[in-house]
Protein backbone atom coordinates (compact mmCIF):
# COMPACT_ATOMS: atom_id res chain seq x y z
CA UNK A 1 0.00 0.00 0.00
CA UNK A 2 1.34 3.41 -0.99
CA UNK A 3 0.15 6.42 0.98
CA UNK A 4 1.13 8.88 -1.74
CA UNK A 5 2.49 8.68 -5.28
CA UNK A 6 2.84 10.66 -8.47
CA UNK A 7 0.51 9.50 -11.25
CA UNK A 8 0.75 11.40 -14.48
CA UNK A 9 0.43 15.07 -13.59
CA UNK A 10 -1.33 14.48 -10.27
CA UNK A 11 -0.36 13.66 -6.70
CA UNK A 12 -2.56 10.79 -5.54
CA UNK A 13 -2.86 10.21 -1.80
CA UNK A 14 -4.99 8.33 0.69
CA UNK A 15 -7.44 10.69 2.34
CA UNK A 16 -6.53 9.89 5.93
CA UNK A 17 -9.33 12.06 7.28
CA UNK A 18 -11.80 9.39 6.04
CA UNK A 19 -10.14 6.42 7.74
CA UNK A 20 -11.01 3.99 9.18
CA UNK A 21 -14.55 4.04 7.78
CA UNK A 22 -13.53 4.64 4.15
CA UNK A 23 -10.39 4.05 2.13
CA UNK A 24 -10.52 6.84 -0.42
CA UNK A 25 -7.92 8.50 -2.63
CA UNK A 26 -7.75 12.15 -3.62
CA UNK A 27 -6.03 13.75 -6.60
CA UNK A 28 -4.11 16.99 -6.15
CA UNK A 29 -3.29 18.87 -9.33
CA UNK A 30 -1.39 21.83 -7.89
CA UNK A 31 0.81 22.82 -4.98
CA UNK A 32 -2.13 24.75 -3.54
CA UNK A 33 -4.23 21.57 -3.46
CA UNK A 34 -1.39 19.64 -1.79
CA UNK A 35 -1.02 22.45 0.76
CA UNK A 36 -4.73 22.29 1.56
CA UNK A 37 -4.56 18.51 1.94
CA UNK A 38 -1.73 18.98 4.44
CA UNK A 39 -3.63 21.66 6.39
CA UNK A 40 -6.71 19.44 6.59
CA UNK A 41 -4.51 16.50 7.58
CA UNK A 42 -5.71 14.42 4.68
CA UNK A 43 -2.03 13.55 4.58
CA UNK A 44 0.18 13.76 7.66
CA UNK A 45 3.19 12.08 9.25
CA UNK A 46 6.68 13.53 8.99
CA UNK A 47 8.14 11.34 6.21
CA UNK A 48 4.91 11.47 4.18
CA UNK A 49 4.94 15.26 4.34
CA UNK A 50 8.47 15.30 2.94
CA UNK A 51 7.26 13.22 -0.01
CA UNK A 52 4.13 15.36 -0.41
CA UNK A 53 6.20 18.54 -0.46
CA UNK A 54 8.51 17.12 -3.13
CA UNK A 55 5.58 15.94 -5.23
CA UNK A 56 3.84 19.32 -4.94
CA UNK A 57 6.83 20.80 -6.75
CA UNK A 58 6.78 17.98 -9.31
CA UNK A 59 3.14 18.73 -10.15
CA UNK A 60 3.98 22.43 -10.40
CA UNK A 61 6.72 21.64 -12.91
CA UNK A 62 4.61 19.19 -14.91
CA UNK A 63 1.69 21.60 -15.26
CA UNK A 64 3.75 24.74 -15.82
CA UNK A 65 3.41 26.50 -19.17
CA UNK A 66 6.71 28.31 -18.68
CA UNK A 67 9.11 28.16 -21.62
CA UNK A 68 11.95 29.72 -19.70
CA UNK A 69 13.91 28.02 -16.93
CA UNK A 70 14.02 31.17 -14.80
CA UNK A 71 10.25 31.55 -15.00
CA UNK A 72 9.77 27.91 -13.98
CA UNK A 73 12.16 28.33 -11.05
CA UNK A 74 10.12 31.32 -9.91
CA UNK A 75 6.94 29.18 -10.00
CA UNK A 76 8.70 26.47 -8.03
CA UNK A 77 9.89 28.95 -5.38
CA UNK A 78 6.36 30.30 -4.98
CA UNK A 79 4.97 26.78 -4.66
CA UNK A 80 7.65 25.87 -2.13
CA UNK A 81 6.81 28.91 -0.01
CA UNK A 82 3.15 27.92 0.02
CA UNK A 83 4.02 24.42 1.21
CA UNK A 84 6.48 25.72 3.84
CA UNK A 85 3.70 27.62 5.59
CA UNK A 86 1.56 24.51 6.18
CA UNK A 87 3.46 22.63 8.92
CA UNK A 88 6.29 24.58 10.58
CA UNK A 89 7.28 21.89 13.08
CA UNK A 90 8.04 19.02 10.70
CA UNK A 91 11.63 18.81 9.44
CA UNK A 92 10.93 16.36 6.60
CA UNK A 93 8.66 18.80 4.78
CA UNK A 94 11.53 21.27 4.48
CA UNK A 95 13.93 18.46 3.62
CA UNK A 96 11.77 17.46 0.63
CA UNK A 97 11.42 21.04 -0.60
CA UNK A 98 15.13 21.80 -0.24
CA UNK A 99 16.21 18.70 -2.14
CA UNK A 100 13.89 19.30 -5.08
CA UNK A 101 14.71 23.00 -5.28
CA UNK A 102 18.43 22.19 -5.26
CA UNK A 103 17.90 19.73 -8.11
CA UNK A 104 15.97 22.38 -10.06
CA UNK A 105 18.70 24.99 -9.63
CA UNK A 106 21.40 22.53 -10.67
CA UNK A 107 19.55 21.56 -13.85
CA UNK A 108 20.77 24.61 -15.78
CA UNK A 109 18.97 26.91 -18.21
CA UNK A 110 17.00 24.33 -20.17
CA UNK A 111 13.37 24.38 -19.04
CA UNK A 112 12.74 20.75 -20.04
CA UNK A 113 15.80 19.66 -18.08
CA UNK A 114 14.60 21.56 -15.01
CA UNK A 115 11.18 19.92 -15.27
CA UNK A 116 12.67 16.44 -15.64
CA UNK A 117 15.06 16.87 -12.70
CA UNK A 118 12.28 18.07 -10.41
CA UNK A 119 10.11 15.06 -11.22
CA UNK A 120 13.03 12.64 -10.95
CA UNK A 121 14.05 14.00 -7.54
CA UNK A 122 10.51 13.85 -6.18
CA UNK A 123 10.18 10.22 -7.25
CA UNK A 124 13.61 9.43 -5.82
CA UNK A 125 12.64 10.88 -2.43
CA UNK A 126 9.53 8.67 -2.35
CA UNK A 127 11.47 5.52 -3.22
CA UNK A 128 14.24 6.31 -0.75
CA UNK A 129 11.62 6.75 1.97
CA UNK A 130 10.43 3.17 1.54
CA UNK A 131 13.95 1.77 1.78
CA UNK A 132 14.92 4.02 4.68
CA UNK A 133 11.89 2.94 6.71
CA UNK A 134 12.57 -0.73 5.97
CA UNK A 135 16.06 -0.28 7.45
CA UNK A 136 14.67 1.58 10.47
CA UNK A 137 12.41 -1.41 11.08
CA UNK A 138 15.29 -3.87 10.86
CA UNK A 139 17.47 -1.82 13.21
CA UNK A 140 14.72 -1.35 15.75
CA UNK A 141 13.49 -4.94 15.68
CA UNK A 142 16.74 -6.00 17.38
CA UNK A 143 15.59 -4.13 20.48
CA UNK A 144 12.35 -6.11 20.79
CA UNK A 145 11.99 -9.52 22.40
CA UNK A 146 9.31 -12.12 21.87
CA UNK A 147 6.23 -11.48 24.02
CA UNK A 148 6.81 -7.77 24.57
CA UNK A 149 4.05 -5.17 24.77
CA UNK A 150 4.87 -1.87 23.06
CA UNK A 151 3.13 1.45 23.58
CA UNK A 152 2.96 3.85 20.65
CA UNK A 153 1.47 7.32 20.35
CA UNK A 154 -0.18 9.05 17.38
CA UNK A 155 0.38 7.22 14.08
CA UNK A 156 3.86 6.32 12.88
CA UNK A 157 2.99 3.51 10.51
CA UNK A 158 2.92 3.23 6.73
CA UNK A 159 0.32 6.01 6.59
CA UNK A 160 2.86 8.43 8.05
CA UNK A 161 5.33 7.64 5.27
CA UNK A 162 5.16 7.03 1.53
CA UNK A 163 3.94 3.56 2.41
CA UNK A 164 4.72 -0.08 3.23
CA UNK A 165 6.70 0.18 6.48
CA UNK A 166 6.39 3.26 8.64
CA UNK A 167 8.78 4.28 11.40
CA UNK A 168 7.63 3.22 14.89
CA UNK A 169 5.19 0.67 13.49
CA UNK A 170 7.83 -0.32 10.96
CA UNK A 171 9.88 -1.58 13.92
CA UNK A 172 6.90 -3.61 15.12
CA UNK A 173 6.26 -4.96 11.62
CA UNK A 174 9.88 -6.02 11.17
CA UNK A 175 9.93 -7.79 14.53
CA UNK A 176 6.70 -9.64 13.75
CA UNK A 177 8.12 -10.70 10.38
CA UNK A 178 11.03 -12.20 12.35
CA UNK A 179 8.53 -14.38 14.20
CA UNK A 180 8.26 -12.37 17.41
CA UNK A 181 4.87 -12.27 19.11
CA UNK A 182 4.09 -8.71 20.13
CA UNK A 183 1.18 -6.69 21.42
CA UNK A 184 0.71 -2.94 21.04
CA UNK A 185 -0.93 -0.44 23.38
CA UNK A 186 -2.35 2.33 21.18
CA UNK A 187 -3.13 5.75 22.63
CA UNK A 188 -6.14 7.39 20.99
CA UNK A 189 -4.10 10.58 20.49
CA UNK A 190 -6.19 13.72 20.85
CA UNK A 191 -7.44 15.88 19.27
CA UNK A 192 -7.86 14.11 15.92
CA UNK A 193 -7.62 10.55 17.25
CA UNK A 194 -4.84 9.51 14.92
CA UNK A 195 -4.04 6.53 17.11
CA UNK A 196 -7.64 5.37 17.37
CA UNK A 197 -8.42 5.92 13.70
CA UNK A 198 -5.15 5.17 11.91
CA UNK A 199 -2.79 3.08 14.06
CA UNK A 200 -5.50 0.59 14.96
CA UNK A 201 -6.49 0.35 11.28
CA UNK A 202 -2.90 -0.43 10.31
CA UNK A 203 -2.33 -2.94 13.11
CA UNK A 204 -5.54 -4.75 12.23
CA UNK A 205 -4.36 -5.05 8.61
CA UNK A 206 -1.00 -6.37 9.85
CA UNK A 207 -2.68 -8.88 12.17
CA UNK A 208 -0.85 -7.56 15.24
CA UNK A 209 -2.80 -7.74 18.55
CA UNK A 210 -3.48 -4.34 20.12
CA UNK A 211 -5.48 -2.58 22.78
CA UNK A 212 -6.74 1.00 22.43
CA UNK A 213 -6.63 3.33 25.43
CA UNK A 214 -7.55 6.95 26.05
CA UNK A 215 -4.64 9.35 26.40
CA UNK A 216 -5.35 9.84 30.10
CA UNK A 217 -5.13 6.08 30.71
CA UNK A 218 -1.38 6.01 30.08
CA UNK A 219 -0.48 6.48 33.74
CA UNK A 220 -2.72 3.57 34.75
CA UNK A 221 -1.18 1.31 32.12
CA UNK A 222 2.38 2.07 33.25
CA UNK A 223 1.52 1.61 36.93
CA UNK A 224 -0.04 -1.76 36.17
CA UNK A 225 3.19 -2.86 34.48
CA UNK A 226 1.49 -3.43 31.13
CA UNK A 227 4.18 -1.80 28.96
CA UNK A 228 7.65 -3.19 28.18
CA UNK A 229 8.81 -0.31 25.99
CA UNK A 230 7.58 2.76 24.12
CA UNK A 231 8.26 3.46 20.45
CA UNK A 232 7.14 6.73 18.86
CA UNK A 233 7.96 8.63 15.70
CA UNK A 234 9.19 12.22 15.46
CA UNK A 235 8.51 15.37 13.48
CA UNK A 236 11.81 17.08 14.25
CA UNK A 237 14.87 16.04 16.23
CA UNK A 238 17.22 18.79 17.36
CA UNK A 239 21.02 18.58 17.32
CA UNK A 240 21.08 17.88 21.07
CA UNK A 241 18.63 14.98 20.77
CA UNK A 242 15.47 16.76 21.91
CA UNK A 243 12.45 15.37 20.06
CA UNK A 244 9.31 17.12 18.81
CA UNK A 245 6.40 14.75 18.28
CA UNK A 246 2.62 14.69 18.59
CA UNK A 247 1.47 16.45 21.75
CA UNK A 248 1.28 13.99 24.65
CA UNK A 249 4.60 12.35 23.80
CA UNK A 250 6.37 14.24 26.58
CA UNK A 251 3.83 12.97 29.11
CA UNK A 252 4.45 9.38 28.03
CA UNK A 253 8.22 9.89 28.19
CA UNK A 254 7.97 11.17 31.77
CA UNK A 255 5.86 8.17 32.75
CA UNK A 256 8.22 5.76 31.02
CA UNK A 257 11.17 7.29 32.86
CA UNK A 258 9.35 7.07 36.20
CA UNK A 259 8.58 3.37 35.63
CA UNK A 260 11.98 2.52 34.11
CA UNK A 261 10.51 1.58 30.73
CA UNK A 262 12.70 2.18 27.65
CA UNK A 263 11.51 5.06 25.48
CA UNK A 264 12.57 4.81 21.83
CA UNK A 265 12.15 7.26 18.97
CA UNK A 266 12.11 5.83 15.42
CA UNK A 267 12.79 8.32 12.65
CA UNK A 268 14.81 8.75 9.45
CA UNK A 269 17.93 10.90 9.60
CA UNK A 270 16.06 13.44 7.46
CA UNK A 271 14.02 14.22 10.60
CA UNK A 272 17.19 15.26 12.43
CA UNK A 273 17.82 18.98 11.98
CA UNK A 274 21.35 19.88 13.02
CA UNK A 275 20.52 23.55 12.40
CA UNK A 276 18.09 23.38 15.31
CA UNK A 277 20.19 23.48 18.46
CA UNK A 278 17.62 22.25 20.96
CA UNK A 279 13.91 21.73 21.49
CA UNK A 280 13.63 25.33 22.62
CA UNK A 281 14.27 26.37 19.02
CA UNK A 282 11.49 24.24 17.51
CA UNK A 283 8.40 26.14 16.39
CA UNK A 284 5.27 24.43 17.71
CA UNK A 285 2.24 24.42 15.44
CA UNK A 286 -1.13 25.18 17.05
CA UNK A 287 -4.31 23.69 15.63
CA UNK A 288 -7.81 25.25 15.39
CA UNK A 289 -9.72 25.48 18.67
CA UNK A 290 -12.73 23.72 17.13
CA UNK A 291 -10.81 20.44 17.17
CA UNK A 292 -11.08 20.46 20.96
CA UNK A 293 -14.23 22.46 21.65
CA UNK A 294 -16.27 20.32 19.24
CA UNK A 295 -16.52 16.61 18.51
CA UNK A 296 -17.69 15.36 15.11
CA UNK A 297 -19.30 18.72 14.44
CA UNK A 298 -21.08 18.97 17.79
CA UNK A 299 -19.93 21.61 20.28
CA UNK A 300 -18.90 20.10 23.62
CA UNK A 301 -17.59 23.27 25.33
CA UNK A 302 -19.47 26.54 25.91
CA UNK A 303 -19.28 29.18 23.20
CA UNK A 304 -16.30 31.44 23.73
CA UNK A 305 -14.22 28.86 25.62
CA UNK A 306 -10.50 29.57 25.32
CA UNK A 307 -8.68 26.55 23.90
CA UNK A 308 -4.98 25.69 23.95
CA UNK A 309 -4.40 23.18 21.14
CA UNK A 310 -0.70 22.62 20.34
CA UNK A 311 -0.13 19.90 17.78
CA UNK A 312 3.26 18.90 19.19
CA UNK A 313 5.36 18.94 22.33
CA UNK A 314 9.08 18.49 22.94
CA UNK A 315 10.60 15.56 24.82
CA UNK A 316 14.02 16.38 26.29
CA UNK A 317 16.90 14.17 25.22
CA UNK A 318 17.47 12.91 28.75
CA UNK A 319 14.11 11.10 28.63
CA UNK A 320 14.92 9.31 25.36
CA UNK A 321 16.60 5.91 25.67
CA UNK A 322 17.70 5.75 22.04
CA UNK A 323 16.88 7.01 18.56
CA UNK A 324 16.37 4.37 15.87
CA UNK A 325 17.36 5.45 12.35
CA UNK A 326 18.22 3.81 9.05
CA UNK A 327 21.90 4.35 9.88
CA UNK A 328 21.76 2.68 13.25
CA UNK A 329 20.57 3.09 16.83
CA UNK A 330 22.17 5.88 18.83
CA UNK A 331 21.77 7.67 22.12
CA UNK A 332 20.13 11.08 21.64
CA UNK A 333 23.36 12.94 22.42
CA UNK A 334 25.04 11.01 19.60
CA UNK A 335 22.80 12.10 16.70
CA UNK A 336 25.59 14.16 15.12
CA UNK A 337 27.61 10.96 14.67
CA UNK A 338 25.01 9.73 12.17
CA UNK A 339 26.23 12.35 9.70
CA UNK A 340 29.92 11.56 9.95
CA UNK A 341 31.86 10.16 6.98
CA UNK A 342 31.75 6.75 8.62
CA UNK A 343 27.96 6.59 8.69
CA UNK A 344 26.47 3.77 6.64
Amino acid sequence: MRTIELRGKSVVMIDQSKLPSKLEYIYCNSAAEVAEAIRQMKIRGAPALGVAAAMALAVTALRSKSRDARALLKELREAANEIRDTRPTGANLFFGLDRVMAAAREAGDDVARVRDRVVEEAKRIAEEDVEVNRRIGENGARLLEDGMTIMTHCNAGALATSGEYGTALGVVKAAVEQGKNLKVVVTETRPLLQGARLTTWELKRLGVPFVLITDNTTGFVFREGMVDCVIVGADRIAANGDVANKVGTYTIAVLANRHEVPFYVAAPTSTIDLRTGSGEDIEIEHRPSEEVSSFMGTRVAPEGTEVLNPAFDVTPADLVTAIITERGVVKPEEVRSLFSSNSV
